[in-house]
C-alpha cells in the first residue's frame, strides 16, 4: 500500500473515533432557556447532590435574580431600615427544598462559602457558591447573602452605587463576612453590623421586627444564623420562641425554635446567647474605624 493511501486511511479512522467527543455549536443561534428539572424533594445534610446545572433563564439569571428583577419597588418603613428589603429578598427564594443545605466548612472553605451563587462586591467575588451548581447553602452563608442582596437592592432603588455599603471597601466586606460567620471570639452578625456603622444591637426584644438579623446558641452546643420573622408566645403573652428564615437541614425556608426555659418540649435556645441586630437607614450610618475592628484571616477571598 502506498504511503499516501495509508495516511489517508489512518486519518479517516481518527476522525471517526473522535467524532462523538465534540458537540457542534452554532454561535449565531441563541442558547435556549434551561428546561426545569425535578426539584429535590428532601435535601439531605452534606449529601452528594445532583450536579446538573440549576435552571436559569436565557440571561443566565437564577430564580432569585429573576424574581427580584421583576419585583415592585420596596416601600420603606418608618425608620428607613433595611428590613423591608430583607423581606423582599426572602420572598424570592424557592422554599420547596430545591435550594438544599450543605455545610462541610473546614473542608470546603477554599471553594465554597455557603452562598447559593457568587456574591460580587467592587468587581470581585467576596463569597463563592459551590461549584456543584446546586444552589446549596448553609445558615450564615445564606443570611449574609440576603444581607448583601438587600443592601444592593436598597442602593439601586435610592439611585446609589450598589457597591457602596457605608464606604466599605472590598476587604471591609470580606472581613464583615468573617465576623458574620463567627471566625473569632465574640463574633456575630450583630458585631459586624455595629462595627461597620450599619446599624444597632437590639437590646429590647419587644422592639424586634421581621427582617432583623440574629444568631443564637443552644444548650446542646450548636447554633444557628437566621433572620427573625415573629415571636411565639404563650397564653400569658410571654415570649417562648420565634419563627425565622434561614438555610436549614431541609433546605432554604422557615423554621421555629423555642427557648430552653420556655416550658415548650424540645426548646433548646439559650436566651443569654441570642444576639439580634438591625441594619438602619442610610442616613443613620455611622463612621467606622478599621483600627478598632478585629481583622479575621480565616481564609483568603
Amino acid at each position: 500500500m502506498k504511503k499516501s493511501a495509508f495516511s489517508l486511511i489512518v486519518l479517516s479512522l481518527v476522525i471517526i473515533l473522535f467524532a462523538g467527543c465534540h458537540n457542534t455549536v452554532n454561535l449565531d443561534t441563541p442558547t435556549p432557556a434551561a428546561e426545569p428539572i425535578e426539584p429535590v424533594k428532601k435535601a439531605k445534610n452534606n449529601a452528594d447532590f445532583r450536579v446538573e446545572r440549576y435552571p436559569v433563564d436565557k440571561r443566565g439569571f437564577s430564580p432569585v435574580d429573576k424574581y427580584l428583577a421583576n419585583a415592585e419597588p420596596v416601600q420603606d418603613d418608618e425608620e428607613g431600615s433595611l428590613n423591608p428589603y430583607v423581606l423582599k429578598v426572602i420572598e424570592a427564594y424557592p422554599k420547596d427544598g430545591s435550594y438544599p443545605y450543605r455545610c462541610i466548612k473546614e473542608k470546603e472553605y477554599d471553594l465554597y462559602n455557603g452562598v447559593t451563587q457568587d456574591l460580587i462586591y467592587k468587581g470581585r467575588v467576596v463569597a463563592k457558591a459551590h461549584p456543584n451548581n446546586t444552589r446549596c447553602s448553609y445558615c450564615c452563608g445564606l443570611t449574609f447573602e440576603i444581607f448583601v442582596r438587600a443592601m444592593k437592592e436598597r442602593n439601586i432603588q435610592k439611585g446609589l452605587d450598589p457597591d457602596d455599603f457605608n464606604g466599605m471597601g472590598f476587604f471591609d466586606l470580606h472581613n464583615l463576612l468573617q465576623l458574620w460567620y463567627i471566625e473569632g471570639k465574640g463574633d456575630s452578625p450583630q458585631r459586624g453590623i455595629v462595627s461597620y456603622g450599619l446599624g444597632k444591637k437590639i437590646e429590647d426584644w419587644e422592639d424586634m421586627k421581621a427582617g432583623d438579623f440574629m444568631d443564637y446558641s443552644r444548650n446542646n452546643r450548636t447554633g444557628h444564623s437566621v433572620i427573625f420573622i415573629e415571636w411565639k408566645r404563650n397564653d400569658a403573652g410571654e415570649i417562648t420562641g420565634f419563627k425565622y428564615f434561614s438555610s436549614n437541614s431541609r433546605g432554604v425556608g422557615y423554621g421555629t425554635e423555642y427557648f430552653h426555659d420556655s416550658g415548650v418540649s424540645g426548646g433548646k435556645v439559650l436566651r443569654k446567647w441570642f444576639r439580634p441586630a438591625r441594619v438602619g437607614s442610610i442616613e443613620n450610618y455611622q463612621p467606622f474605624d478599621r483600627t478598632q475592628i478585629p481583622v479575621r484571616r480565616a481564609y483568603a477571598p
